[in-house]
C-alpha cells in the first residue's frame, strides 16, 4: 500500500487503507504501508496492529499531508523496499497522492504489478483538475487496474485519465453492519462466590472471543472483584468490559438500560429481585436454572442454562443471536 495519507492522520483514505491492509492480513497476505514521516515521531519503521508494518520515508510535505512531485527522491527508497520486502504487488491510492502516483510509475521498471484506487472526485474546467487529470493520466499509464468505489466515480476516472474502461472495476465500500448494532450484557450482583461470579469469570473471555461485537457492563462490589480484574487484564479486555463498582440502588435503571441482555450466574436463588428490575428495562435475561428462578418470567424472556461453564456460554450465545436478530 502507497499513499501519502495514512495513520497518524485521520480520514477516509487512511481508514480504507488500514482495515484492508487488516484484513488482508487475516487472509495470510503480506502487507506493508508506505507513506511519509510525521517528524520526530513517526520516522522509519513502525508497526501496528495486526503485525501491519509501516515505512515512514523521510520526504518533505507541502500541503494537506501531500508530498512534492518530484520523481526521484523516493525511488532509491522505493527500490529498496521493494527489494528488502520481496513485493509482488503495489497499491496506490488517491489521485492527489505524489507517492501512490510515483510508485504506480516506479513499479513497472521492476516488474511489480499494480493497481490504483481512486478516491476523489474531480471536474475537469478548472485549473487545479487539469493539472491532476494530466497526472493521472500519465501515472496510471502503465497501471494493471483501477479501482473505483462507484459507477459514477469510474465513469469520472476513466474520462480523467483516459483509461481502458474495461481496466476500471467497481467495488463499493462497506461496513460490517454487526459493530453498529453493538450487544451489551450487564451484569448487576454483588460479587460473591455463592452469586456464580467465578462462572462468569470462566465464561467472559469466551463470549468476547467468540462476538466481537458483545461488551460486559459489571456493577457490583465484593471479595471476587480481584478476580474479575485479573481476567479482564489477563485477557486483555479492558475495552470490552466496564467495571462500574458499587452501584446505588437509585442508579440501578440507568445502568441496566444501557444493555441488551442481563446475565445472572447465581448459585443459588431465591426470587432474584435484580431479574425482573432487568425485564422491567427490557432486557432479555439469561440465568443458571437455581432456586425459584424459572417462576419468575415467562419462557420467551429469559433463556436458562445449568450452574456450568460450557453450558451458560450456549446460553449466552442463544440469547445473543436473538437479539441480534430483533426477536
Amino acid at each position: 500500500m502507497i499513499c501519502d495519507f495514512f495513520h497518524p492522520n485521520v480520514g477516509g483514505v487512511e481508514n480504507h487503507i488500514y482495515m484492508l491492509s487488516a484484513n488482508l492480513i487475516r487472509r495470510g497476505h503480506k502487507v506493508i504501508v508506505i507513506t511519509h514521516s510525521h517528524p520526530p515521531d513517526r520516522v522509519g519503521i513502525r508497526w501496528l496492529l495486526p503485525s501491519l508494518k509501516v515505512y515512514y520515508v523521510p520526504l518533505v510535505t507541502i500541503a494537506s499531508s501531500a508530498t512534492l512531485p518530484d520523481f526521484l527522491a523516493f525511488l532509491p527508497y522505493l527500490r529498496t523496499i521493494v527489494l528488502r520486502e520481496g513485493i509482488q504487488l503495489i497499491h496506490a491510492h488517491a489521485s492527489l497522492s505524489a507517492l501512490a502516483h510515483e510508485g504506480i510509475l516506479h513499479a513497472h521498471l521492476m516488474g511489480v504489478r499494480t493497481v490504483f484506487t481512486d478516491h476523489s472526485l474531480f471536474g475537469f474546467d478548472d485549473a487545479a483538475s487539469i493539472l491532476t487529470n494530466k497526472l493521472l493520466e500519465a501515472a496510471l499509464r502503465n497501471v494493471d487496474a483501477t479501482i473505483c468505489v462507484l459507477h459514477f466515480r469510474r465513469e469520472n476516472t476513466v474520462l480523467r485519465a483516459r483509461l481502458l474502461p474495461h481496466s476500471a472495476y467497481v467495488i463499493p465500500n462497506a461496513l460490517v453492519a454487526d459493530q453498529f448494532k453493538p450487544v451489551t450484557i450487564v451484569v448487576i450482583s454483588r460479587l460473591a462466590y455463592r452469586k456464580g461470579i467465578d462462572l462468569l469469570v470462566a465464561t467472559a473471555p469466551r463470549i468476547c472471543a467468540l462476538f466481537p461485537n458483545v461488551r460486559f457492563v459489571i456493577g457490583g462490589d465484593g471479595p471476587k472483584l480481584i478476580d474479575l480484574l485479573q481476567m479482564r487484564e489477563k485477557h486483555m479486555l479492558q475495552d470490552r468490559i466496564e467495571m462500574l463498582g458499587p452501584v446505588r440502588h437509585s442508579d440501578v435503571r440507568d445502568v441496566l438500560v444501557r444493555g441488551t441482555i442481563f446475565m445472572n450466574t447465581s448459585l443459588t436463588e431465591s426470587f432474584g429481585i435484580a431479574i425482573l428490575e432487568a425485564a422491567c428495562a427490557g432486557l432479555y435475561v439469561v440465568s443458571t436454572r437455581v432456586g425459584g428462578v424459572p417462576e419468575i418470567l415467562p419462557e420467551d424472556m429469559i433463556s436458562f442454562a445449568n450452574p456450568d461453564e460450557d453450558d451458560v456460554v450456549r446460553a449466552m450465545s442463544e440469547a445473543i443471536q436473538i437479539v441480534s436478530a430483533g426477536k
